[in-house]
């Protein structure tokens, strides 16, 4: 039997992630990236995501990400419209398949996310 997994609000602000370099594609400042893995064995890839400010394209996204902003500032700017939006800390974004923007971290980010 598989039991469920509950991660308190403190234990997400807190957690040591793993540092995992610069985001790929950074073409502004030096975006550091830690990381850690949240339910291994689930389908799609959930975890704990967090970045120092920098910025980067992202064309033709091929999957979905449902991400909550935990702290930090990020503008994200979409491709199609050229809309540009600040989210921060208790922000619900969801990056649908095929999306092209951009992401802009402006304050540290620490994020949940659900890639699938």
């Amino acid at each position: 039997m598989t039991s469920m997994t509950i991660v308190t609000a403190a234990e997400l602000a807190s957690a040591t992630l793993a540092p995992s370099g610069r985001r790929a594609g950074a073409d502004s400042g030096d975006p550091q990236l830690g990381v850690t893995t949240l339910a291994p064995e689930a389908t799609g890839n959930l975890g704990i995501w967090e970045c120092q400010p920098g910025g980067w394209p992202v064309v033709n996204r091929p999957d979905t990400e449902f991400t909550y902003i935990l702290s930090g500032r990020a503008r994200l700017t979409d491709g199609a419209t050229g809309a540009v939006t600040e989210i921060g800390g208790g922000d619900l974004v969801i990056l649908p398949p095929g999306w092209s923007g951009r992401w802009d971290v402006i304050e540290t980010v620490r994020k949940v996310y659900a890639i699938y």
